[in-house]
C-alpha cells in the first residue's frame, strides 16, 4: 500500500493511542528532507521520527534508526512496533548479544533499531565477508538518527575496530613501563598538562635506551619508543576515577561526554596496555586491527542522512561542512517557562563547591526535586558524599536500563539526583505529583562544558512541554575549562571571559575536527576502493566459483588491508605534525599515505601468486574476531600535538588549508 505523512501520523495515534502535534509532524517533514532537527527535550522527536522512518522504508531497502545504546533500540522498537504493523510495515531491532542470523533477519525488517555502534561493528564484519551470503546488512539506504549530536558530533571521530589476534604489545607495556618510572621530570621528559602531551628530551632517550638494554630505541622491536611515550601519558596525564577506573581487574574508560563508564572502548592498543602495566592489572594482548570505521564515515555511506537532538544550532555549521546537512530548529509545542539563571562565579573550586551544595539542600528543603550535573564520576561521587543525610541517587556507571529508570524518577517531589552529564539521555524527566507548583525541576551543573551544547543539553532536562523548572550552573576560575583553554598571561576574571573560552573551546575542537575529517577523507577513500575491488571479485566468484584464485586474493586483499593499517598507525605516532621544514604537514603525511596504499596492492599480488604457487586452493580457516571503539585519540600522542599546533594557529590567525 502506498503511505503519505498524514495515513503514517494517523496509523501512530490510532495504534498507539496518542496525538501527534503539529511540532511532530514538522519535525517528520524535515526528516524526509534530510535535515538534523533541532526539537527540545520531552517534545517527542522518538515519535515524530516514525512517519518518517514509515515513508522512507516504502522504497524497500529498509530504513536504520540509529540510536545512541542498546538499551534505546529496544524500547524505541517495541514502543513503535504497533504503528508499523497498522501500516503493514516489518520492524526489529539489534542488540549487542544478538546471533548473526538474528542480525540478519533484522536489518531484513522495513524498519531497524539498532545503536549506532553495533550497525557499524555489523558493516565491517560485511566488509570482511568472503562471500555474499555471509553479510547480515542490506544497502545502507536510509539512517535517521537519534540524539544526532551525540553520533554525528561528540562520537563521529570515534574508531570502531574488528579485531584478531596480535602478540608484542603486552611485553612492550611490560618493559616500557618501570623503564618510563625511572625517567626524572624535567631532566629525563616534560609534561604539558594543559595541552597533554609528554616530550622526551635525548638525555632521556639515552636513559631508556640504558634502562631497557637496546642500543637504538627507534628501532626496537615492537614499538618500544611508543611503549615509552604512553606509559609517561598513562602515569602523567590520564587519573583513576577521572579518566577511567579500575573495575573487576579491568581498566574500563569513562566517555568524556556522557560522563559514564564505556565498557566496550578502550584506548589505542599501546594506551590501554600501559594503564594495565600501571595499575599492576594482567595485560591482555589487544588484538591487531584487521578492519576500522568511524561513526561519521560510516553514516555519510547512506543515501538518505538525517537525525534528530535537543541541540544542534549551535554546530549547525559543522553539520552543514562534514556531513552536507542542514539543520532546522522546530519550535516547542508550548512555550518554554524553564528559568535559566546567570552563572555563579567563585575565585576557587572549593568555593564553588560549597555553593552547590548549599544550593542542592536549598532547593531540596522546598521539595522540589534538583538534578545535579557533574563532570566526572570523581566529582559525582564528592558531591555524593557531601550530601550523606540527603537520600539521594547517584548515576555515573550503570547500564543504560538502571539509568532510565533512575532519571525517569528524578521529577518526583524531594528527588535528588546527582548524574555524570548525559546519563539517562533519551528519557523523559516527568514531574511528580504537586512539583509544578513548587517550581519544577531544578538543575544544577557543576562545571561549564567545553562547548555550549553540552551545556544546554543538561539544561534541557527541566522545563519540558511548558513545565516549570529553572537551571543554574556553577564555575570557578580554576576550573578545566580555563585551566585548558586561558592562554598563558591571560586574564580571566568575569563570566564574560569565560564565554570568550568556551566559544574558543569550541572554536579549536571544530579546527580539529575539520583537520581529522581531510586526513579520514582521504583514507576512507582508499578503503572504499578496497571494497569495491573486493565487490568485483566476489561478483567474478559467483559467476565463476571453480576458480581458486577468487577466495586466495580476497584474503590476501584482506591481510594486506590490516599490514596497511598497521603501518598507518605507525607513521601517525610518529609524524612530525609541525615541524617539516615549512611544508604542508598534511599534504605530506597523505602523500606518504598514498605510497603505503600503492605498495598493499604489490602485497596483493605477490602473495596471491605465492599461495597459488604453493598449491592453495582455499583461504586459511579465519580466527577469532571481536570489536571495540577506541576513545577519541586517532592519532595516539600526536593527537596533542596537532590540538597544540592549533591553538597557536588559532593565536596567530593562520590554520592549515
Amino acid at each position: 500500500m502506498s503511505i503519505d505523512l498524514t495515513a503514517a501520523i494517523a496509523a501512530a495515534e490510532r495504534a498507539l493511542r496518542v496525538h501527534l502535534f503539529p511540532t511532530q509532524r514538522a519535525c517528520a517533514e524535515a526528516l524526509l528532507r534530510g535535515s538534523i532537527v533541532e526539537m527540545q527535550t520531552g517534545e517527542g522527536k522518538t515519535l515524530a521520527a516514525m512517519p518518517a522512518a514509515a515513508l522512507l522504508a516504502q522504497a524497500g531497502h529498509g530504513v536504520h534508526v540509529l540510536t545512541a545504546n542498546d538499551y534505546l533500540a529496544r524500547r524505541d522498537a517495541a514502543w513503535m512496533g504497533p504503528a508499523y504493523a497498522e501500516l503493514g510495515l516489518t520492524v526489529a531491532a539489534i542488540h549487542q548479544d544478538s546471533t548473526a542470523e538474528e542480525r540478519r533477519a533484522a536489518y531484513a525488517a522495513d524498519v531497524t533499531y539498532v545503536a549506532a555502534t553495533e550497525a557499524g561493528f555489523d558493516h565491517l564484519r560485511d566488509c570482511r565477508a568472503l562471500t555474499k551470503g555471509d553479510r547480515v546488512q542490506r544497502l545502507l539506504y536510509a539512517a535517521i538518527i537519534d540524539e544526532a549530536d551525540s553520533i554525528l558530533i561528540d562520537e563521529a571521530r570515534i574508531p570502531l575496530v574488528l579485531a584478531g589476534e596480535c602478540d608484542g604489545v603486552a611485553e612492550s607495556a611490560r618493559r616500557a613501563g618501570p623503564a618510563a618510572r625511572a625517567l626524572r621530570m624535567g631532566i629525563d621528559f616534560s609534561v604539558d598538562g594543559k595541552n597533554q602531551n609528554v616530550e622526551i628530551s635525548y638525555a632521556g632517550l639515552a636513559q631508556a635506551e640504558a634502562l631497557l638494554g637496546v642500543e637504538q630505541i627507534h628501532d626496537a622491536p615492537n614499538g618500544l619508543l611508543t611503549a615509552v611515550y604512553q606509559a609517561l601519558h598513562a602515569q602523567y596525564l590520564l587519573q583513576r576515577d577521572v579518566d577511567y577506573l579500575v573495575r573487576d581487574g579491568r581498566i574500563v574508560p569513562i566517555d568524556e561526554y556522557k560522563g559514564r563508564t564505556a565498557h566496550e572502548r578502550r584506548w589505542p592498543a599501546g594506551m590501554h596496555a600501559a594503564l594495565e602495566e600501571k595499575e599492576g592489572l594482567e595485560i591482555r594482548e589487544p588484538g591487531r586491527v584487521l578492519a576500522s570505521v568511524t561513526l561519521q564515515n560510516y553514516v555519510l555511506q547512506y543515501e538518505h542522512l538525517c537525525g534528530m537532538t535537543g541541540t544542534a544550532a549551535t554546530q549547525a555549521e559543522e553539520f552543514r561542512q562534514i556531513y552536507g546537512l542542514d539543520v532546522e530548529v522546530i519550535p516547542t509545542h508550548k512555550p518554554r517557562i524553564r528559568v535559566d539563571q546567570p552563572d555563579a562565579l567563585f575565585a576557587t573550586q572549593a568555593a564553588k563547591f560549597r555553593a552547590l551544595v548549599q544550593s542542592i539542600r536549598e532547593q531540596h528543603a522546598t521539595g522540589r526535586p534538583v538534578l545535579v550535573g557533574s563532570e566526572s564520576v570523581e566529582a559525582s561521587e564528592a558531591i555524593s558524599r557531601a550530601i550523606p543525610d540527603i537520600p539521594h541517587n547517584v548515576l555515573n556507571a550503570r547500564h543504560e536500563e538502571i539509568e532510565a529508570a533512575l532519571i525517569a524518577r528524578a521529577g518526583e517531589r524531594g528527588a535528588v539526583t546527582v548524574s555524570t552529564n548525559m546519563a539517562g539521555r533519551g528519557v523523559d524527566i516527568v514531574l511528580g505529583e504537586g512539583v509544578a507548583e513548587l517550581g519544577g525541576l531544578h538543575v544544577i551543573g557543576t562545571a561549564r562544558n567545553d562547548s555550549r551544547r553540552i551545556d544546554n543539553q543538561l539544561r534541557g532536562r527541566a522545563g519540558r512541554q511548558g513545565d516549570p523548572g529553572s537551571s543554574r550552573y556553577f564555575m570557578a576560575l580554576d576550573d578545566e575549562l580555563v585551566h585548558r583553554f586561558r592562554d598563558d598571561g591571560e586574564a580571566i576574571e568575569t563570566l564574560a571571559d569565560c564565554d570568550m573560552l568556551q566559544r574558543r573551546a569550541e572554536g579549536r575542537h571544530l579546527d580539529a575536527r575539520l583537520f581529522l575529517h581531510k586526513y579520514e577523507r582521504v583514507i576512507e577513500g582508499q578503503r572504499h576502493a578496497l571494497l569495491q575491488a573486493r565487490e568485483e571479485i566476489i561478483g567474478k566468484s559467483e559467476a565463476e566459483p571453480d576458480i581458486a584464485e577468487w577466495p586466495i586474493r580476497l584474503d590476501a586483499m584482506d591481510e594486506a588491508w590490516a599490514c596497511f593499517l598497521e603501518e598507518v598507525a605507525d607513521l601517525k605516532s610518529g609524524f612530525p605534525w609541525l615541524n617539516l621544514g615549512g611544508r604542508e604537514p598534511l599534504a605530506e603525511f597523505l602523500q606518504t599515505v598514498d605510497g603505503l596504499f600503492a605498495r598493499m596492492w604489490e602485497q596483493v599480488d605477490h602473495e596471491t601468486a605465492m599461495r597459488l604457487a604453493n598449491g592453495e586452493t582455499a583461504p586459511p580457516r579465519r580466527g577469532a574476531t571481536w570489536t571495540y571503539l577506541t576513545v577519541d585519540q586517532p592519532f595516539g600522542t600526536g593527537m596533542e600535538r596537532i590540538m597544540k599546533g592549533l591553538a597557536r594557529k588559532a593565536r596567530s590567525g593562520r590554520f592549515w588549508g
